[in-house]
Parts: structure tokens; C-alpha cells; sequence
């Protein structure tokens, strides 16, 4: 009897997994949201161009788009026995995708599709191209790399586009994925195996520039009939997103501060104060405090949480005395950057720029009160920063020619010294600092 139950068991867990992806409706995971009921498209809509053109158009005229966008997805898109499905028509590709009426930041999604021979499709993230869906045995798609299999960023120019791994079932079976998307990061997993691991997805409509921090999901058309259901989301909340932010990148760093007291740091320590785990600048008080050891090449992570109009900084290469972005390296802006206090200063000075020599992009951090995670990479004169999980900032000092105040600062070619804070008379707060070194 124990030998006959012994194979019972893997045969009663292949008839749940083969039930996951053949049932007509798939139990919602604890958490999570349906956004498709199986009966019709409430909460879907149409498709108006793209993030940057809809941002250019007046209401009037997004909503004259949304009309016409509105009568192709009735004529294209309908559900049928469960799922929504695209009739195949051929036609202008992507303009008929269909999308979530609502706009989301950080997410978890389950989503289960089917193509049919030749299929082509995909899933928008925040209104980006695209998690891909294909048949990946197609002859003439395989310049393309189809065999590589579906899953992979395709739109991506710089980081990864590929799947790690080819886990599509056949044609005509259905498939499922899981898909992470926190910043720009994203996380996919088809069919029970990691496709994409945590891979930044570009912005492909206006390259160089950071992922969206909003925007739609998007079920894609390529002219061919492709079949959805069993949609699930869940939004991950702030502090959550940091943790799975800080997972994301943890091995070889060290902590710089234990919670309890200014153990490995120097200067006016005085200035500062910590409560409940937190460091802060006190509130009217300011000046440097920095790390008792030195650095050349490394990566820091941080929390920090910002009261209205609060200002700090992070130095450096700093040598201990000065200020921090004319005496060391540069200083890193930690700024309330859309208080109206600061609605005219130089675009080198808000939120996550190097202080007086390059800007960083704008929109991200998290409101006032809330908990941000910064990563900030010096390598050489190469510096990184990344904002909950978004590159605001990719540059190199050695090639600006030109500082805020005219001649670029001497010390900005400073290959070495600590790394600190900048206060600024606010009560600016920082938690979790690690960091690692480089080569």
C-alpha cells in the first residue's frame, strides 16, 4: 500500500498543475485582483497611441482618441467561452492592443495566454514593449531568435532581451505567467520557470530616459489570434518594494550603520540624532559626518524619508573637511525635489543629480513621509544613482566640461575618500546604509 500511495502522489500533483492552466477559471490568489471578470472587458479599453503622445494631447483630444480607440477594441477584441480573445484581423500591429482603464506603479501579475501557429503577441508593462509571446517554432520568425522562447524584454536595446530558458508549452496549450515589475525591474517566470531575472526594462519611447512610473498593462495584437484569462494583479506597496529592492542586490555589502550609535563615523556627529533605528540631521543643525574608512570604487544602498522641503546630501569621496561637492568627489542631491521653495534652481541641484554637474531625471521619488530606496554607484568617474528601482542618473564627470558655477570643480577627479552626509538644518532620515565595495 505505501509503494501504491508513493505514486499516487506525484500523479494527484500533475492533475492540479494541468489544472492551473486548462481550467476555465483559475482560483484568484490570496491577495490579488481580478482584472478580467470572464465575461466581458469592464475595466479594459482601447489603446491611444503611446505614453509620450498621450501626454501631448490636450483632453479634448484624448478623449476624441479614446472614441475611436474604444470602436476598434469592440470590433477586434470580444470573450469568448472565458477569455478574452483578439480576432487575428490583420491590420495596423499594436494599435488595436487592448488596455487597463487603470494605471499602475508596482506589481505582480498572473496572466495565462494561448497563440495558435505564427502567433505573435506580447504584454505592455506601464504601456512599454513587451514580456513576448510567440511561437517560438515558426521558421521565418527565427532571425528574430524566436527559439529562444517567449518571456524575454524583446524591446530592450541595452540590457537583456532573451529568456533564460525556453518553457513554453506547445501550440494551442495554454501558458502562464508571472510577472514582477518593481521600478524597472522586472521578474517573469512562464510556466513555473524564471524566464527573466530582475532585468530592467527600457523605455522604449523615449530611450534614455527611466521607465515610466506609471501606466497601463497592455494585451498585445500582432495580427494574429491570441487568447488571455485568468488575469490576477496585485500592487506592492512602498516599503515592500524596497525590500524587494534591497534583496535584489545584497551579497558582498556591509553595513555602515548599527541602529544604536555612531560607531565608524566622524565629524560633527553632534549635529545628529537617532531615533528609532533612524539617523538624522537635527532639525536647524547641519554639516558633514562621514564614514572613519576611505573609498574608490563602490556601491551604496540607503533608505532615506524626507520631511516637506527636506535638503541633505551624500558625499563623496570626501576628505573630511569643506563642502562636500567642492572639496570631494561631488555630492548626490537628497532633495524634496517639488517643494515650491525649490520650484527654480539650477537642474544639476534636485534629487539625485551630481551637485552642480550632471541632472537627474525627475517624477520619482515616493511623497513626503514615505520611505525611498536609493542605490548609488561610483566607479571610477562613472557615476549611477537609482531611485526605487529606476535609473534617474547614468554619467560620467570626466566628460562635463562645464559646473553650475562655471569651471568644473577641481575635486570632482578626487579618487578616493569617505562617504557621508550633507546636512542641511533638516531633519532628513536615513536607515539601512550598506555598502560594497569594487574593484
Amino acid at each position: 500500500m505505501g509503494i501504491l500511495l508513493f505514486r499516487l502522489v506525484p500523479v494527484a500533483i500533475l492533475a492540479i498543475n494541468l489544472f492551473s492552466f486548462s481550467s476555465a477559471t483559475a482560483q484568484c490568489p490570496k491577495g490579488f485582483t481580478p482584472l478580467f471578470n470572464g465575461k466581458d472587458l469592464t475595466g479594459w479599453k482601447g489603446l491611444v497611441g503611446n505614453p509620450k503622445s498621450r501626454a501631448a494631447m490636450s483632453p479634448e483630444e484624448l478623449a476624441k482618441a479614446q472614441l475611436e480607440a474604444d470602436s476598434r477594441m469592440k470590433a477586434h477584441w470580444r470573450v469568448n467561452d472565458g477569455a478574452i480573445e483578439f480576432d487575428g484581423s490583420k491590420g495596423d500591429n499594436c494599435k488595436n492592443n487592448l488596455c487597463t482603464a487603470k494605471e499602475y506603479g508596482d506589481f505582480e501579475l498572473y496572466i495565462d495566454w494561448k497563440i495558435e501557429k505564427a502567433g505573435d503577441s506580447g504584454i505592455y508593462l506601464r504601456g512599454c514593449p513587451q514580456v513576448q509571446i510567440w511561437d517560438t517554432t515558426y521558421e521565418p520568425y527565427r532571425k528574430m531568435e524566436n527559439f529562444r522562447g517567449s518571456g524575454g524584454l524583446y524591446n530592450n536595446r541595452i540590457y537583456s532581451r532573451y529568456p533564460l530558458v525556453h518553457a513554453d508549452h506547445k501550440l494551442n496549450c495554454w501558458n502562464r505567467f508571472y510577472i514582477r515589475l518593481v521600478g524597472e525591474k522586472v521578474l517573469v517566470k512562464l510556466n513555473g520557470k524564471v524566464v527573466v531575472d530582475n532585468v530592467p526594462l527600457e523605455n522604449y519611447w523615449e530611450p534614455g530616459k527611466p521607465l515610466y512610473r506609471l501606466g497601463s498593462i497592455e494585451l498585445q495584437n500582432h495580427s494574429s489570434p491570441i487568447r488571455f484569462k485568468n488575469i490576477y494583479i496585485r500592487e506592492i506597496p512602498a516599503e515592500e518594494a524596497n525590500r524587494i529592492l534591497d534583496r535584489m542586490n545584497s551579497d558582498g555589502f556591509v553595513s555602515l550603520f548599527n541602529g544604536k550609535d555612531f560607531t565608524g563615523w566622524k565629524g560633527p556627529i553632534d549635529q545628529y540624532e537617532i531615533k528609532q533605528g533612524n539617523l538624522l540631521c537635527k532639525q536647524g543643525k547641519g554639516g558633514h559626518i562621514y564614514t572613519e574608512k576611505e573609498y574608490g570604487n563602490f556601491v551604496v544602498k540607503l533608505e532615506f524619508k524626507l520631511p516637506p522641503a527636506g535638503n541633505n546630501g551624500l558625499a563623496i569621496r570626501y576628505p573630511g573637511e569643506g563642502n562636500a561637492h567642492k572639496a570631494g568627489m561631488t555630492e548626490i542631491q537628497i532633495l524634496d525635489s517639488e517643494h515650491p521653495r525649490y520650484a527654480k534652481l539650477h537642474p544639476t541641484q534636485y534629487h539625485g543629480s551630481v551637485y552642480g554637474l550632471i541632472p537627474a531625471h525627475r517624477g520619482y521619488l515616493r511623497p513626503v513621509g514615505e520611505w525611498n530606496f536609493q542605490t548609488v554607484t561610483v566607479n571610477g568617474s562613472k557615476i549611477k544613482v537609482e531611485l526605487n528601482g529606476f535609473t534617474i542618473l547614468d554619467g560620467d564627470v570626466s566628460q562635463v566640461k562645464k559646473s553650475k558655477d562655471g569651471e568644473v570643480y577641481p575635486s570632482s577627479k578626487r579618487k578616493k575618500g569617505h562617504f557621508g552626509f550633507a546636512g542641511h538644518n533638516d531633519p532628513v532620515a536615513f536607515r539601512n546604509i550598506a555598502i560594497k565595495e569594487l574593484p
